[in-house]
């Protein structure tokens, strides 16, 4: 699918109280619900309707699923039963772990649970069959209805379901989820991080586990501490190693919730341990400080019952920190503000939000190992004008996320490989070119070039001008993307998309030359041959003189001038308005052509006869027009081939269209202000 440029200024971050509703009937929760009690009927989703496209894309149900509402399945459901807690969420049959684990840390943030969780819900006078939750999605919170309809196996829930069987809060929050992303099937495989963001609109951190700092407990404890949401896992080495058990009771690839840190008295020293929680509310670790360990009978019980210590099989356990480094690889962290983890003083983040897009041919050029195309890549300058407070740098967290790929599953799209690189300005504006970065390195760039939704980093740099450069792996692959830059002080930020602008010489007049050339002479010879004894030719006439010459033109590909394009050349050199050319105006617009095959040549690199759509960016420069990337991508999507060439007929009838649309635009212009003039004189 076609992706076109969206307009990447810099814009505000989003406010939860201004969620957008989304439904296709453009009404909102209130609205629907209203309607459904007037007219005594139960809401039923025709967004997310009751079968199995809801439910799956790519196989049909293994089981034969029934869609059952809460009160079908018990007789006394409850929205919320004593209150929403991380034992509400118990893995069923679909693998999203990730999503799970993430559900359980939102638990523990009353605030952060009412947003996504409406709390004025229920099953009581007022029910009608409709519920609503609220997801941050690049950088806007939606407002997310369903109907309460859930598959169902001979009467019990298929997916995440509550422990408490008459609780239902969890069980439909995941159906909403579903619905946002497109189907229950598209929640299968993900990252923790990637749903704790929706839920907060906050940024994430990972880190791996062995290399992670030396204050990595202390980290952690600030985390938690002010509420942010934290997941961790085990590698896995194989595909046939997920979800495998390992002889502690841990699972590989398995998403788990972070939900504690605490230092504990033992026999006489203190030792730190960490509270993990497996979504599946069982499978627990039975290592040194496990549910039944010997290590809890030296534990006093004030100590216990502070730490929450319990002997259930509910998923939930306590391990000793340095067993959990030993045991776990990853830890994600999304921090509901920013600066958490960095100082202990509170202090609002600037953040700026970018929207784009990689568009095959024109701005999607690949990492820089593809330096051919590398410079077409959308470009974002940063200024970094004030230091940390009592530092000599500026620090900023960017997260580059690709938009919208979960919901694309069914039509087979996958996560894309993406990073970015971020090099010193050289202090001029406009769209670097490919000799920069030929010529200079990268100040720094993303850890790593990674298949996630999202790639973010922490830096430090001195203050001054940095060009940002978001990328997929590979170039020619689309995507919508979104980049965050969150800043400890006020930074500026601005896109290097250029701004349109038209550089041409003045036009040639047709004068009489005192000797004609030998050139002249041939060309003279054949428009005689061609425009009979009035010396001027039509459109017609005029087609089969340039198809004739160009094809003989060497190192150029050419395929023909269509009689469009040459009514289109006539309209662009005829002076006289008789809608035919006469030779001198024949030959003003040769010199053009002459000078638009050698900008062809120039910027056929490869000498194949046909031009990179990448290279049309500059070529057209050349030619003295300058355009955004928004005319760019509608360009190289109306004259490059399947392989992302241009040939030169494509690229002439591209240059006149151009000089048309210029010439009457500078009409406009001078109309415009003869206007304005005429009015200022009055």
């Amino acid at each position: 699918m076609p992706y076109l440029y969206q307009d990447s200024k810099p814009r505000p971050a989003a406010h939860p109280g201004g969620a957008r509703a989304t439904h296709s009937s453009g009404k909102g929760y209130e609205q629907l619900k209203h309607e459904c009690l007037r007219r005594g009927v139960l809401f039923e989703d025709s967004d997310f309707p009751a079968c199995n496209s809801s439910l799956f894309f790519s196989e049909n149900p293994p089981i034969p699923f029934v869609w059952k509402r809460p009160g079908d399945i018990v007789k006394d459901p409850k929205f919320i039963l004593g209150g929403a807690t991380r034992t509400d969420i118990c893995q069923g049959d679909l693998g999203d772990c990730w999503l799970l684990a993430a559900i359980a840390s939102l638990t523990l943030n009353e605030r952060t649970l009412a947003r996504v969780v409406p709390l004025d819900q229920n099953f009581g006078p007022d029910y009608a069959g409709i519920f609503h939750f609220q997801f941050w999605q690049h950088n806007e919170w939606l407002d997310v209805v369903i109907d309460d309809r859930l598959p169902t196996f001979k009467g019990r829930l298929v997916f995440l379901h509550s422990a408490e069987l008459n609780e239902f809060w969890s069980a439909l929050l995941e159906k909403a989820y579903a619905k946002l992303n497109g189907s229950y099937e598209s929640l299968k495989g993900g990252s923790t991080i990637e749903a704790m963001e929706d839920f907060t609109g906050g940024i994430g951190e990972m880190y791996d586990v062995k290399a992670a700092p030396d204050n990595f407990y202390e980290i952690l404890e600030k985390a938690l501490k002010r509420c942010s949401m934290v997941g961790c896992s085990i590698d896995t080495s194989s595909a046939a190693e997920s979800e495998a058990r390992t002889p502690s009771g841990l699972v590989k690839g398995h998403a788990y919730s972070v939900t504690g840190i605490e230092e504990v008295s033992y026999r006489g020293r203190q030792v730190q341990l960490i509270r993990i929680r497996n979504p599946w509310g069982q499978v627990e670790w039975n290592g040194p400080w496990s549910d039944n360990s010997a290590e809890w009978h030296s534990v006093s019980p004030s100590e216990q019952r502070r730490l929450s210590q319990a002997a259930r099989d509910d998923g939930e356990f306590w391990m000793k920190f340095e067993d959990f480094k030993v045991h776990f690889d990853k830890v994600e962290i999304c921090n509901l503000t920013p600066d958490a983890l960095e100082d202990s003083t509170a202090h609002k983040w600037e953040v700026t939000i970018h929207q784009g897009s990689w568009v095959r041919g024109a701005t999607a050029g690949g990492c820089r190992n593809f330096l051919e195309t590398f410079w077409t890549n959308p470009q974002i300058k940063l200024h970094l004008t004030e230091k940390d407070d009592g530092q000599d740098d500026c620090t900023f967290i960017a997260a580059l996320m690709q938009k919208g790929r979960r919901k694309l599953k069914k039509l087979g799209a996958e996560m894309l490989t993406i990073g970015y690189s971020i090099y010193e300005s050289p202090g001029r504006d406009g769209h670097l070119g490919k000799d920069f970065f030929r010529y200079h390195p990268s100040k720094a760039r993303s850890k790593t070039y990674i298949n996630l939704r999202e790639v973010s980093h922490r830096f430090k740099l001195p203050p001054g001008d940095y060009i940002l450069i978001p990328t997929t792996f590979e170039p020619h692959q689309e995507a919508d993307f979104c980049l965050r830059i969150f800043s400890e002080k006020k930074a500026i930020t601005e896109d290097l998309d250029e701004n349109v602008a038209i550089d041409l010489p003045e036009p040639l007049h047709p004068t009489p030359s005192p000797q004609e050339t030998e050139e002249e002479k041939q060309f003279r010879a054949l428009f005689e041959q061609i425009s009979g004894k009035d010396m001027e030719i039509s459109a017609e006439e005029l087609e089969y003189v340039l198809n004739a010459v160009l094809k003989k033109t060497k190192n150029i590909k050419f395929k023909n001038l269509s009689l469009i394009s040459c009514r289109n050349i006539i309209s662009l050199m005829d002076t006289s308005g008789n809608g035919k050319l006469e030779f001198s105006e024949f030959k003003v617009f040769w010199e053009k052509l002459k000078k638009w095959i050698s900008i062809f040549l120039q910027f056929d690199f490869d000498k194949s006869g046909s031009m990179s759509s990448y290279e049309l960016r500059g070529a057209l420069k050349a030619a003295g027009y300058q355009l955004n990337n928004y005319l760019l991508q509608l360009i190289v999507l109306r004259y490059s081939d399947e392989q992302l060439q241009i040939e030169f007929d494509d690229f002439l009838n591209c240059l006149i269209r151009l000089e048309n649309a210029s010439r009457v635009f500078q009409a406009l212009s001078v109309k415009n202000k003869e206007f304005i003039n005429l009015n200022i004189g009055e």
